[in-house]
């Protein structure tokens, strides 16, 4: 119980490609207009949104997955030697560093297609 907040970091860092999916989708569902007006965009231009969405689609999956796996041996180390627990979240968040890249890439890629003249 007295090392459960340390363990409830290391447990909520896969979940943060989440989050990064979700900024990447209100960022596109915006500038498609979904969101604040009318989604009325060519076949092509779909399709660039779909491409720029891919990074982070496909990045963040693979780095949860292995993110997860990398904090449950963070979480067994902490476990079974607390004073660890600096090295034990050194690697899970080197993992993140993946998901971060892919974020920006599809941000970059998403505000790089023309917005919509509504």
């Amino acid at each position: 119980p007295n090392m459960f907040s340390k363990v409830l970091i290391l447990q909520l860092l896969p979940g943060t490609q989440g989050i990064y999916g979700l900024i990447i989708a209100f960022i596109c569902l915006s500038q498609v207009g979904v969101i604040g007006g009318s989604a009325d965009i060519s076949v092509a231009k779909g399709a660039m949104y779909l491409a720029a969405c891919i990074p982070m689609a496909i990045a963040g999956l693979i780095s949860a997955i292995y993110q997860g796996k990398c904090s449950v041996s963070s979480i067994g180390l902490v476990a079974k030697n607390p004073g660890e627990f600096g090295k034990a979240m050194i690697l899970p968040a080197m993992v993140e560093t993946y998901a971060i890249l892919a974020l920006l890439i599809s941000i970059l890629a998403i505000t790089g297609i023309a917005p919509l003249n509504i």
